[in-house]
């Protein structure tokens, strides 16, 4: 079945679209739906590390589908792409559906059985509905899942409904740069509960949409209110008019976001030790054998209280509030517990599950039901799947992954009702003795408070790779298969075995293939282990030829994370991403600052700083970009500073200037023509002009190779450089004219396909006399792809920096006559299918 993932700013919207979809499908025949949303619980932000870990846990084999929200949850989807295997990664597609709606949709499909074609052209359909309806732009869309205070059935049914009377009005801008996204819509939200006897309602005056609660953070960062939106905020009550001049003074400082924020990277995992893991040293990662085999054992599922005996009203509000004091003291308990003992990352997650108690959506809804003489329980069970079906119901994947989230305070407020304590602390769930543990679904709750040591892997019926708690489980270090449905009905005690990296699943397995396990176990720790030992040794095939292995860097903590996994330095430094959470550009001595605490992570080693990689697919806060029909197409790269190159000749200065005291190249994105070339020279001597010594000897330059035209013109592009950098990700999508985030083009968008190839080499003999010819992407973190790379003329490799062991132990399995010969085969191939089977052999 083809899994979800929701990627938002908001863990709370995330949560809420996936409760959504989650109502609209068969609970016992859902597709995974994983979220990754915020930096944390309260921090409104995506994190490419999160969005890898939930395509993971979604992937089943079938597809994952990546719905996202706006904004730089586009850019830290793409990023996630480079961190999953690439065997996933060519699986996954990410839709530009709309989140809500296109979760819905998509969600139906994949439970249905459709293919990853199907289940993405129906979410981009999401929005025919509602636009047959209402006619495009016409009409106020009331957000039905955050309804106001207010006793009126009524208003109740209708947020707009006898407001006029009442109601004081304020018009306010947006004019933070990424519109109201998470993170505003959060300091939005707090405002307004800072003055608890007002109602706030919020239309966006450019769209239509609205009016919403402007209590309810999902309501108001789906307003898809954008910079230079006008919003219409009504408030009445006993201080309406104090409450508009906050929300007016808030909307000034653009939300909050004009400031420069630092920007958030997820912490690496602190290895574990576990059965069928080799934990790394120092800060690296924790490499798990995807593999495991033992007794299945299952947790107890939430308690279904068909025997509970419901009182009047009152007597189930108070019921309810003493299961939300006590879910409050459990989750504040474990936060604080994996804090200290995983990670500060991973304990992010629970910030938002505590926020979703508080949420409107969730705790207004199950009051309002409670008043109708609904019991505790039954009124939090119909809540949470509405809420779980909103949340898959968003384009976004890592939001649609939030629903889990929800289901997982759900089914603590029901522990609670029950009278019983859910664990509040890691470890806590501890199998009687070592096994594989069996969930429908792998919350983040469960996936940190189970054993390490007792828990040799788990499997999951439901959900996909990328969820919040099968990413935590992996960080880990733990094998988990997702999406195993033959496992639901596993009684206690069975043998399982299962493989994650092919899904194979082996239920009561026989003598001989238990051994087949237990060898392969051991085959791949052997492997961990050598890989591991040997990473900071050089990359050098059987016959001496020698090949650098560097990893892709998007921020200060991964050139930690490459520096313990043996990196050779950095082929590719993304900028934008580096930089990309600020609302102002960083200043010169900003960029100065992060240049170089990534060089004192990899010292001696030589960094390829790629200059702003900016584009209408990649929008930068303090970049001011057109729309585009076409973004891809359009003003990328270098092209967006053609006008006004003032960023870029900062960048480049800063650039110069570390390169003084550091091994530093300069790269270029998206160059097509010679006379670009030509621009990118003029503008790095007009910014190392403000050196006294002007630019540094050591610095060299190159372009990136991404289209077409760069490739076939490789000598010409080429004569004035030091370098060039084969980008694969969008080489491939341009070559084959296929965008590498469709679900409909899955099939064509494969690194390995022989027109792609051709052009590498093309690339890689055209270049002028003395020009190195590197490669970073999704191409270069494949082991088996890497070997052919070399054959057909790469010099060196950029990889994810997790990748950089499995590249170099590949390299040094082979010799460069063996690479060469791959290559040339594969140059004949008809089909990146048949590419692939040559890789295998």
């Amino acid at each position: 079945m083809i899994g979800i993932v929701v990627v938002s700013h908001s863990r709370a919207l995330a949560d809420a679209a996936v409760a959504l979809a989650g109502e609209m499908t068969d609970p016992a025949n859902g597709p995974a739906i994983k979220i990754a949303a915020g930096l944390d619980a309260e921090t409104f932000g995506t994190d490419a590390a999160a969005v890898a870990e939930a395509i993971g846990a979604a992937d089943s084999g079938d597809g994952v589908l990546v719905l996202l929200d706006l904004g730089s949850a586009v850019l830290s989807a793409e990023m996630a792409l480079e961190f999953v295997d690439p065997d996933v990664a060519r699986r996954v597609r990410i839709s530009s559906a709309p989140l809500v709606e296109g979760l819905v949709g998509a969600a139906v499909a994949a439970g249905a059985g459709a293919d990853l074609e199907a289940v993405a052209a129906e979410a981009e359909q999401g929005l025919m509905a509602k636009s047959h309806h209402l006619g495009t732009g016409q009409g106020a869309v009331a957000d039905e899942t955050a309804k106001p205070r207010q006793k009126d059935e009524q208003d109740q049914r209708n947020p707009g409904k006898n407001w006029g009377e009442t109601a004081v009005t304020r018009e306010v801008s947006v004019s933070a740069p990424h519109g109201l996204h998470a993170r505003p819509a959060a300091r939005f939200v707090r405002e307004v509960a800072a003055h608890p006897g007002v109602q706030v309602r919020v239309r966006n005056l450019e769209t239509g949409r609205g009016p919403v609660d402007g209590r309810s953070l999902t309501a108001i960062a789906t307003l898809d209110a954008r910079q230079g939106h006008r919003l219409e905020i009504q408030a009445r009550g006993a201080g309406a008019e104090e409450a508009l001049d906050a929300l007016s003074d808030l909307a000034d400082s653009g939300f909050g976001d004009l400031a420069p924020t630092r920007a958030t990277t997820a912490a690496t995992a602190p290895p574990q030790t576990s059965p069928g893991t080799v934990p790394s040293s120092g800060t690296g990662p924790t490499y798990a054998l995807e593999a495991a085999i033992g007794p299945a054992y299952r947790l107890d599922p939430a308690p279904e209280l068909q025997d509970y005996t419901a009182g009047d009203p009152g007597d189930e509000t108070e019921a309810y509030d003493r299961a939300l004091a006590q879910a409050r003291r459990e989750l504040e308990q474990l936060r604080a517990d994996t804090e200290t003992r995983v990670g500060g990352a991973q304990a992010a997650v629970f910030d938002a599950h505590l926020a979703m108690l508080d949420d409107p959506a969730l705790d207004e809804q199950v009051r309002l039901a409670l008043r109708e003489e609904v019991s505790a329980p039954d009124a939090v069970r119909a809540q949470v799947s509405v809420l779980r079906a909103q949340f898959e119901g968003l384009t976004d994947v890592y939001q649609r992954e939030r629903g889990a989230d929800v289901s997982s305070v759900g089914d603590r407020l029901l522990r609670a009702l029950a009278g019983e304590a859910s664990p509040s602390s890691p470890a806590s769930v501890t199998l009687e003795r070592p096994g594989i543990l069996v969930v429908h679904e792998l919350d983040p709750a469960t996936a940190v408070q189970v054993d390490a040591v007792t828990t040799l892997g788990v499997l999951t019926v439901a959900g996909g790779g990328t969820g919040h708690g099968v990413l935590l489980a992996r960080a880990r270090g733990l094998p988990v298969l997702t999406g195993a449905r033959a496992a639901d009905t596993v009684e206690d005690g069975t043998v399982v075995a299962f493989d994650s990296r092919t899904g194979r699943l082996v239920i009561d397995p026989d003598e001989q293939t238990r051994n087949d396990f237990e060898e392969l176990l051991g085959q791949r720790a052997d492997g961990r282990r050598r890989m591991l030992e040997h990473a900071h040794e050089p990359a050098v095939t059987t016959d001496g030829h020698a090949v650098l292995v560097k990893a892709n860097l998007a921020s200060v903590a991964e050139a930690a994370l490459a520096a313990d996994s043996g990196a050779d330095g950095s082929g590719l430094i993304r900028t934008e991403a580096l930089f990309g959470d600020r609302a102002q550009a960083p200043s010169v001595a900003e960029q100065i600052a992060a240049f170089e605490q990534i060089a004192e992570s990899l010292p001696g080693r030589t960094l390829t700083i790629r200059t702003w990689d900016v584009g209408g697919d990649k929008p930068l806060p303090f970049h001011t970009h057109p729309i585009e029909a076409n973004p891809f197409l359009g003003l990328r790269g270098i092209r967006a500073f053609r006008e006004d190159p003032r960023l870029l000749v900062d960048q480049l200065e800063a650039i110069c200037r570390v390169a003084r005291e550091h091994p530093l190249r300069v790269m270029f994105p998206m160059v097509t023509t010679v006379e670009e070339v030509d621009w990118a020279l003029a503008r790095l001597d007009e910014a190392a002009g403000r050196l006294p010594d002007g630019r540094p000897d050591a610095l060299e330059v190159g372009i990136m190779i991404e289209v077409p035209a760069a490739a076939l013109r490789a000598e010409a592009l080429s004569a004035l450089l030091d370098f060039v950098s084969i980008g694969s990700n969008d080489l491939t999508q341009y070559v084959l004219a296929a965008e590498r985030g469709s679900a409909l083009l899955e099939g064509l968008t494969d690194h390995a396909d022989p027109a792609v190839l051709q052009l590498i080499r093309e690339t890689c003999t055209g270049v002028a006399e003395g020009v190195e010819v590197g490669l970073c992407g999704d191409a270069a973190s494949d082991p088996g792809l890497a070997v052919l790379l070399i054959g057909l003329g790469v010099t060196d490799l950029s990889a994810t920096a997790a990748s950089v062991p499995a590249v170099k132990d590949a390299i040094r399995a082979v010799s460069l006559v063996d690479a060469q010969d791959l290559a040339a085969r594969a140059l004949q191939a008809d089909s990146a299918a048949e590419v692939r089977e040559l890789l295998r052999r």
